[in-house]
This record gives structure tokens, C-alpha cells and sequence, in this order.
């Protein structure tokens, strides 16, 4: 029940004082308050914990904890979080620093979270330049989540992400078995996806996405989106992120179903020749998010791209 529900906020912190007060302000005024805030500072000079232990003054003791971050980059300082999370968390959610959240965020995500099995929630954002005017809804995907689409390609937005117990306990799980990952968000949908878990793609925006300069990855501008995908599976950046994703999925590959685990091996697979290659591809039925995107796929497969 929502009002059981105890939520651990995991945000990653870089050099993020500029937009961190108005984030801040938007996790206080969730209508659920029942929340603790966990942040990892990579390493900052601009004063970010600081400003975060100031900010927690403000609430209960023990409501915020200041972390080190391990140096590594955003997705490796939100997997260390993961050891952080209190044994009493019922939900756990992702954030980033520099955006601001819907008042009603956590309370839709406990809402949509099933108690029973593992499920992870997420949604659209609204797309904003660096003052918050809005500029964009980042789009609907075109067809569910699923493992094997989550193999090809990310659905979830890790700044909206949310975790029932169950996830969170399957993730910290493979968290301890895993290498590197590309990304901790696609990661977390290929695992909770892989493994059978629920996944919910709340097409209703629950923050105001942040564009600015120093973004690690900018909004899901449709152009934008379709022609860095190409690049990155011309070049090969989209053999090494699939490389990679197969080494950790492979090392918690007995958290699969025997369905998905079949759907593993085909993915491997995309790594041969070409004739293997072609093969896995239609075994596996893998797509990408829209015509184009499935074109560029069925490319790169060609091309020993994939």
C-alpha cells in the first residue's frame, strides 16, 4: 500500500550545484514523503555535497546520506548506490541531478508497482533547455517492452526509473555478479526483462528533463536519435556497448527464464559470421524501436556491426 511504502532515492552527483537547489526543492515537495535520499558524489569541487548536507538540515535525521562516488562515471557511481539501499526500502528510484521532478512522481510509480514480483516503472519526460522552458514530449515507443527488444536497444530513461523490492533485490544480486556495464538503466531493463519481471512505460511525463551542456546524454530528440544510432552502429560503438551488455548478462545468465536464456544465446550469436549472424537474427525476432532504427539494425547485423 502507498502509505507503507518506503522509498531510497539514489542520485549520482557531478559537479552539479548549478541545477541541484531546484532539484531538491521538487524531492521535498513530493506528495509522498515517505523517502530517503542516497547520493554519490563522483569527486565534485563545486561545492554539490555540501549544498546536498545543507539541504538535509532542513528535513529528519538521517533522511539524506552524502556518499564518495567510485570515480568511474554516472553509471557505475548509481550501480555503487545500489549497496547503500535500507533493508526496510519497499521501492527504490533513480535520479539525476538536474532535473525536477512532478510532485506526484514517486507517489505514480508506488501506484503502478506491483508488491508481488519483480517490476520496474518508468515514463516519458518533458524535454527542457537549461532554463526549464519546455521544449518537448520524448516520444511513445511503438511497441511494449520486452528482452528482446531490451537486447537492441533502451526503453527506459533512468531519471524516471523506479524499482519494486523484488527488482531491487534481483538487481543488487546481479550487481554483485556483473562487470561494466554501457548504461545502468538498459541494464536494469534487460535484466528485470530477461528474468520475466514486469516493466510499465508510464506514458504520462513525470519530470522536467534538463537539456544543458554538460549532460552526459542529451534528450531523445527524434533526428537526433535515428542519426546517432546510425553512426554508432557504423563505427562499431554499437558491436563494444552490445559486447559489453552480453558479458554482464552472461554472468547472471541463471537469473534468466529458460526463454530468455534461449534469447541469450541468440544474441551471442550476432557476434559470429554471417551466416550465424542471420540466423540468430531471425531466431531471436531482436528489433529496435521504428523502421528506420529496425533497418539500421538489420544493417549492422549485415555489416558485423552488431
Amino acid at each position: 500500500m502507498a502509505d507503507q511504502a518506503h522509498v531510497a532515492i539514489l542520485m549520482a552527483v557531478y559537479q552539479g550545484r548549478e541545477y541541484l537547489p531546484a532539484q531538491l526543492k521538487s524531492l521535498a515537495g513530493q506528495t509522498h514523503a515517505d523517502w530517503r535520499l542516497i547520493a554519490g558524489d563522483d569527486g565534485s569541487t563545486d561545492g554539490s555535497a555540501a549544498l546536498i548536507e545543507a539541504f538535509a538540515a532542513g528535513l529528519n535525521p538521517g533522511q539524506v546520506r552524502v556518499l564518495p562516488g567510485p570515480r568511474q562515471g554516472a553509471a557505475e557511481n548509481f550501480r555503487a548506490l545500489l549497496d547503500y539501499v535500507p533493508a526496510d526500502a519497499t521501492h527504490v528510484a533513480f535520479c539525476d541531478q538536474d532535473d525536477v521532478w512532478d510532485e506526484g512522481k514517486l507517489a505514480l510509480g508506488i501506484a503502478a508497482l506491483p508488491g508481488d514480483r519483480p517490476a520496474l516503472w518508468c515514463s516519458r519526460v518533458v524535454n527542457c533547455d537549461a532554463d526549464l522552458r519546455q521544449l518537448s514530449l520524448s516520444p511513445i515507443p511503438r511497441h511494449p517492452p520486452s528482452f528482446r527488444h531490451a537486447l537492441m536497444q533502451n526503453l527506459v530513461q533512468g531519471n524516471t526509473l523506479m524499482l519494486n523490492r523484488p527488482a531491487y533485490d534481483l538487481v543488487a544480486a546481479a550487481h554483485a555478479e556483473a562487470g561494466p556495464v554501457v548504461m545502468h538503466d538498459w541494464w536494469i531493463y534487460q535484466l528485470i526483462s530477461g528474468a520475466g519481471g514486469l516493466v510499465i512505460y508510464d506514458s504520462l511525463p513525470s519530470l522536467l528533463y534538463r537539456q544543458h551542456d554538460a549532460n552526459l546524454v542529451g534528450a531523445n530528440q527524434r533526428l537526433r536519435s535515428r542519426l546517432g544510432g546510425l553512426r554508432r552502429m557504423l563505427n562499431g560503438t554499437y558491436r563494444g556497448w552490445s559486447r559489453t551488455n552480453l558479458a554482464a548478462l552472461q554472468a547472471s545468465h541463471h537469473r534468466l527464464t529458460p526463454e530468455n536464456r534461449a534469447l541469450l544465446q541468440d544474441f551471442a550469436g550476432l557476434q559470429g559470421g554471417l551466416a550465424t549472424r542471420v540466423k540468430a537474427m531471425r531466431r531471436g525476432g531482436f528489433f529496435r524501436q521504428g523502421r528506420v532504427s529496425q533497418l539500421a539494425l538489420w544493417l549492422a547485423v549485415l555489416m558485423g556491426r552488431s
